[in-house]
């Protein structure tokens, strides 16, 4: 039965992709019957409070433990720095609060396992950022595929590359203050395959299903950065190629790397077969159909933000705000706790793509192929 009454939800981490893109989507008018933002926390108070008067949201806490006390919330939106995700996520699902998660989940197997099991326990849900298997695009690939579009899949490849976006981004400097990027260069969580190769591995896990080893080469390309002005050491690997085995001989190679990106696509794969290639959306060269294609149509298939028009609650206004992938994650989590309708976005697609992150960075350290010990299942 359907809750009468729009999901509370805080918003835990006032960065650039609060500022850029959550906030922004979640205070559209046309979703405040199903979802309201009741709280924002950020340990930058001033720089929080800025951002809740822009967007009239009531109560600013300069941590979860505050937010979580004054029980203002039904669930979180988790958009801290990836190292801190287990700690915020564990916290709200143990205070009883659905959680959004954005990408990474988690950077191990054994914190994604913690976090799955307490989420059982207390009778809440996880819907864990990227939700790429929401996309029609991908459900179609895998059809395809399946149905012999490119004869025997040999191989795919995919990835995406730091370059200098972080650094660049314009939301940097809001509120008065400066959010600043250099977790990304740090560890746990930083560098580019738990922050931006996680799309990838997403995507293709969504139409090959789970892979079952993984072997690496890892390491540091760019040893510092610039922020500023300021120069910021990089401790995390910038430069990492993993291989990845999903059976039968089929194989698989996915970079997060310092610099360059040959797939247009933001983190699509190009699947190759014994009879023709996919490329993103191209069948051998062809645009190929998918349910709602009609919504991308006079838009380059290189435009991620039109390519997110197929997701169920990207319509109007959403359009036109950036990172509606994230938007349609957090959307799959109000109706999931609103509807008692579940999400294909779940957090057991997101341990596996785990599995093959931490995985592949032990190979890189040991030399050794690992095998992978999660799964999942994908959606008919």
């Amino acid at each position: 039965m359907e809750h009468p009454d729009p999901l509370r939800i805080g918003i835990v981490g006032i960065g650039a992709l609060a500022v850029r893109a959550v906030l922004p989507h979640l205070t559209q008018t046309d979703i405040a019957g199903q979802v309201v933002v009741s709280a924002l926390c950020d340990p930058v108070v001033e720089r929080a409070t800025t951002v809740a008067e822009q967007y009239g949201v009531p109560k600013v806490y300069p941590s979860l433990t505050e937010m979580l006390a004054d029980d203002v919330v039904d669930a979180v939106t988790i958009v801290s720095p990836i190292g801190l995700h287990h700690a915020l996520v564990k916290e709200a699902l143990t205070a009883g609060k659905h959680v959004h998660v954005n990408k990474t989940m988690t950077t191990t197997v054994a914190e994604a396992d913690e976090l799955i099991a307490l989420a059982a326990e207390k009778g809440v849900h996880i819907v864990a950022s990227p939700g790429e298997v929401l996309r029609p695009q991908l459900k179609r690939t895998r059809e395809l595929i399946r149905e012999g579009a490119i004869g025997d899949l040999a191989w795919a490849i995919c990835g995406v590359a730091f370059d200098d976006y972080h650094e660049g981004e314009p939301e940097r400097e809001t509120g008065g203050t400066v959010i600043d990027p250099t977790w990304y260069f740090r560890k746990p969580g930083g560098g580019p395959v738990y922050d931006m190769t996680a799309y990838a591995l997403h995507q293709m896990t969504s139409v090959l299903g789970p892979a079952e080893r993984v072997t690496a080469m890892s390491g540091i390309r760019v040893p510092e950065r610039t922020f500023m002005g300021r120069v910021v050491p990089t401790e995390a690997d910038d430069n990492t190629i993993l291989l990845i085995d999903f059976g039968r001989g089929m194989f698989a190679i996915a970079y997060g790397t310092a610099a360059g990106c040959p797939i247009e696509q933001f983190g699509a794969a190009t699947y190759y077969g014994t009879k023709g290639v996919i490329d993103g959306v191209l069948l051998n060269g062809e645009e190929f159909d998918f349910e709602l294609r009609e919504e991308t149509l006079g838009a380059p298939i290189t435009d991620w933000e039109a390519q997110m028009r197929v997701l169920p609650h990207v319509t109007g206004p959403h359009r036109d705000i950036p990172e509606s992938h994230v938007f349609e994650d957090i959307m799959q989590l109000v109706r999931w706790a609103r509807e008692g309708i579940p999400s294909a976005a779940n957090a057991e697609h997101a341990r596996h793509v785990i599995d093959i992150i931490e995985s592949g960075y032990r190979a890189a350290e040991t030399g050794v192929t690992q095998d992978l010990t999660t799964s999942f299942s994908l959606p008919d």
